[in-house]
């Protein structure tokens, strides 16, 4: 037993690396109170200098982050819609946004992380035919995006519209006569849009039931530490140091 609560000494680089892993791994998936505020420390620096061509892939890795502390604070004050506009979208991150809906439970995906991802589609596929060809969703995809839907908020909800209008341009993509991949991606989300709008349709109808199912027993986000003034915790530990002195 001795062994056990002796320092250990020598690291293999093997070792290193895997702790190296695991410390990163803690910070993207937030499973303590250290890692939720290293990630949002790192969100706020990615909000202060902005989504580039060269930070993206560290963006998308913080996007995935299940926690609304670090995407409020990688959004700041920005609308969600309009987050990336300032670079041009590509295949990887199309694809990984499309990846982040699969993942996610309907209903499950923060709203503001579903805002930024709407945001995503709705600058790749503003031109149908050159979205199209940037990233050719599959019919799995727009069932990953489309059950995202909230059949009880109805077409008010800014979420589900700018779904519907996502889906809407994927839908005019059917006769252009490119490839049968392109038409049943088209036909499928023309499909999920006229059963949203019809009363007497339900998605279920169109999306398989296991994708709409929801999930009761969701983990809880870990929550940074209460932050305070630096002055006001300055005079707590004079006040408490004097208190002490007084006290001996």
């Amino acid at each position: 037993m001795k062994e056990l609560f002796e320092k250990k000494q020598d690291w293999t680089e093997a070792e290193v690396q895997q702790i190296e892993y695991n410390m990163l791994k803690g910070i993207l998936g937030c499973r303590s109170v250290e890692a939720v505020e290293a990630a949002i420390t790192y969100a706020s620096y990615l909000n202060f200098t902005g989504i580039t061509n060269g930070n993206y892939p560290v963006f998308l890795n913080i996007l995935t982050v299940r926690n609304h502390a670090v995407i409020d604070a990688l959004l700041g004050t920005r609308d969600p819609f309009l987050f990336m506009s300032s670079i041009q979208p590509n295949y990887f991150i199309v694809a990984t946004c499309f990846s982040i809906l699969t993942k996610y439970r309907k209903a499950e995906i923060y709203p503001k992380t579903l805002g930024i991802i709407l945001g995503v589609f709705q600058t790749t596929y503003n031109s149908p035919l050159d979205g199209y060809k940037i990233y050719p969703p599959t019919v799995a995809d727009v069932n990953a995006l489309g059950k995202h839907l909230n059949e009880e908020k109805g077409q008010d909800d800014l979420l589900n519209r700018s779904i519907l209008d996502i889906l809407d341009k994927l839908a005019s993509l059917e006769g252009q006569n490119v490839d049968e991949d392109m038409e049943d991606l088209a036909v499928h989300a023309h499909n999920i849009r006229n059963n949203f709008f019809d009363s007497k349709k339900r998605l279920v109808d169109i999306i398989p039931e296991v994708l709409l199912r929801l999930e009761p027993n969701l983990e809880k986000d870990v929550m940074p530490r209460q932050r305070k003034p630096l002055a006001e915790v300055e005079g707590a530990a004079r006040a408490a140091g004097s208190g002490a002195e007084t006290n001996g």
